[in-house]
């Protein structure tokens, strides 16, 4: 579903991406760690065209990602953004609805409120927040209305940017149960960056690890403990000593 083929991004001297090889299969939830600056982000925002990769080939669905309609291109995606990244002024089914009251194939205000509420019940949360606005909820029932957004529209591609960040341990893993579960409902591609390792083990199919703007290692979720990579087993196992140095 998702290829990137020797990708390489750099700004200025920082060479962020430095040749990233990733194949993520349909319907496969593929979690990508590392270090902070690793280019995770950068990866994601390339996949989407909000970075332009310097070379390299990415493939969405078997196209490549610089052609063709760009509307119906991002139709494809959903995604939950790491601050929830929720519309202050929009009521909660207005934020859940933003995309279905848009474009081409918009629907009407009434069953564009329907659709969201049914999203809502999705996540766990009663059609009566439908009305509230995102400053009257906790940060657990954001996160819940940011998920509804992102499968608002069926997409076939979910991105997840640090889904938990914020979050207390049971919300965290709230999130991460219904996150698997959507994925697995809807038969969806799902792509996530986290730094939390109770996501990646949450979530996570396969696992691919950003190190020094390479794929350091990826594999199955359950092979990630037997590894034998260093850096790998440093990071899951948040050692200081090790491989990867810790800027001081």
């Amino acid at each position: 579903m998702i290829q990137l083929i020797n990708v390489k991004k750099s700004f200025g001297n920082n060479h962020v991406l430095r040749g990233v090889n990733l194949t993520i299969e349909q319907g496969e939830s593929m979690v990508i760690i590392g270090g902070s600056g690793t280019g995770k982000s950068v990866a994601l925002k390339s996949v989407l065209g909000l970075v332009q990769p310097d070379s390299g080939q990415i493939l969405v669905n078997g196209a490549d990602t610089t052609e063709g309609d760009r509307d119906a291109f991002l139709a494809q995606f959903g995604m939950l953004f790491q601050g929830g990244a929720l519309f202050d002024s929009l009521s909660v089914w207005q934020n859940v609805a933003f995309r279905l009251l848009r474009g081409k194939g918009k629907l009407s205000k009434s069953d564009a409120r329907d659709v969201a509420i049914e999203k809502l019940r999705r996540v766990g949360l009663k059609p009566e927040v439908a009305d509230q606005f995102p400053a009257e909820l906790s940060g657990g029932m954001q996160k819940r209305v940011g998920l509804a957004r992102a499968i608002a529209a069926e997409p076939d591609i979910i991105f997840f940017d640090e889904p938990t960040t914020g979050l207390d341990p049971i919300m965290s893993g709230v999130i991460n149960e219904l996150i698997r579960e959507i994925v697995v409902e809807m038969g969806a591609t799902a792509m996530t960056i986290t730094h939390d390792m109770s996501s990646v083990r949450a979530i996570a199919d396969k696992v691919a690890m950003l190190h020094e703007g390479v794929v350091q290692w990826t594999g199955p979720v359950s092979e990630m403990d037997s590894s034998g990579d260093p850096y790998l087993d440093q990071f899951i196992n948040a050692r200081a000593e090790g491989p990867i140095e810790a800027v001081r």
